[in-house]
């Protein structure tokens, strides 16, 4: 038969150790704030563990109730990371109130009318609600494409169905006598089990963190970071996906490359830093004419490229027609050196056919070529790349008449 102090060291040892893994994380990665959360609630059971280690040294029930309260905080902690991991907020009223009611309910239960059922029911329930909480973020369609979340999940429904089998037997009397120094051995396995599946859950929210910080990293790459748009590897994917689309539905779309006229006589007379800003200040009057699905990408130096879904080479012209009213209409505001320094571009339209096929390079090809048509024509212009009529096959081709 296990004793309760005896548990509590177990508390005290595991959710101290969590609690240093989680402080390297949260230090780590100081913008990841759920780990906050979560490693605040590792340290508050350990608090808790050892308020209700001094039960053998002081002779009073008091470490027993402040233990048992802190923990049901820390449970309150673990849900409010899961809802700040989720976007969402838990407030901080119902995880204190909660608290406090369950305080005020072991201590009547404890000083009072001396019953541990009663304090294992109050406990079990106090620490199962914060836990279902959870459940419908985690179960949700965004949550269960997180490998962790999926797990504590899992992890969640055990516990709570431990904590549902634990009143359960309180209350009909399985396993034996129970008191405040020892448990029966049915209840001390069901304990043990709720501290091997607390452990299992952060190291679910571990998995979570992981997840989490990988796809930041993996968007972080396909990103510019001086513009703040799409990098070139980014073009590319968003490429290679819209030629299948393409060539799954004949929905043609549509490419502009755009290059600024001028850019290496703006870096040479004002600076490299003058010239960072008209690439920021071009990207933003760029994508004001862009709409939301539509993908804006800095391919590298002063070249852009549009990918536009859904969009005809007539259109596509009007667009580029658009952003480059938007360039010249850039004006001078600030003291700033940048900010009085002209923007013109030259961009080419071209459009997805069949021939490109799954091939983005051939049609970055072409767009490029009319871009190249719109230098010579005198810059700070569009032109439009005309793809050419592929001959017919000789069955399909028309028949002469004969004189």
């Amino acid at each position: 038969m296990l004793s309760v102090p005896t548990l509590w060291v177990v508390f005290l040892i595991n959710f101290l150790a969590l609690g240093l893994v989680w402080t390297h994380v949260m230090r780590s990665y100081p913008n990841f704030t759920p780990a906050r959360y979560w490693t605040a609630a590792c340290f508050v059971v350990s608090l808790g563990a050892g308020f209700g280690m001094l039960r053998g040294v002081m002779d009073t029930k008091v470490p027993l109730i402040v233990g048992g309260s802190t923990v049901v905080l820390a449970a309150y902690l673990i849900a409010m990371g899961v809802f700040c991991f989720y976007g969402r907020h838990m407030s901080w009223r119902l995880a204190l109130g909660a608290t406090a009611a369950c305080s005020a309910g072991l201590g009547f239960f404890l000083l009072v009318i001396d019953s541990m059922m009663m304090r294992i029911l109050i406990y079990s329930v106090a620490q199962a609600v914060p836990i279902a909480m959870t459940l419908p973020l985690m179960l949700s369609r965004s949550g269960r494409r997180n490998p962790g979340a999926r797990m504590a999940a899992a992890v969640a429904i055990a516990m709570l169905l431990v904590y549902a089998v634990r009143s359960g037997a309180a209350i009909i009397g399985v396993g034996g006598e129970l008191s405040v120094v020892n448990f029966n051995d049915f209840q001390a396995s069901l304990v043990l089990m709720l501290v091997f599946l607390s452990m299992t859950l952060n190291f679910s929210f571990l998995l979570m963190a992981i997840d989490r910080l990988r796809s930041e990293v993996e968007s972080l790459a396909l990103i510019d970071d001086l513009t703040g748009i799409a990098n070139r590897r980014h073009l590319l994917q968003r490429m290679v996906a819209q030629c299948r689309t393409a060539m799954q539905t004949g929905e043609p779309f549509t490419v502009l490359a755009i290059d600024l006229d001028g850019f290496k006589a703006i870096n040479d007379g004002h600076g490299h830093a003058a010239g960072d800003e008209c690439l920021r200040r071009f990207s933003g009057a760029a994508q004001a004419r862009l709409r939301p699905g539509d993908l804006f990408a800095r391919t590298g130096g002063d070249e852009f490229c549009v990918v536009m879904p859904a969009t005809t080479l007539r259109e596509g012209a009007m667009v580029a027609r658009h952003i480059l009213e938007e360039s010249r209409a850039l004006s001078t505001q600030g003291g700033d050196a940048a900010s009085a320094i002209a923007i013109a571009a030259s961009i080419g339209v071209a459009q997805w056919t069949p021939q490109v096929g799954l091939h983005p390079d051939r049609l970055i090809a072409a767009a490029d070529a009319a871009l190249y048509n719109a230098k010579k024509l005198g810059k700070d212009r569009y032109a439009i790349h005309e793809p050419k009529l592929e001959p017919l096959p000789p069955f399909l081709e028309p028949v002469r008449k004969i004189a």
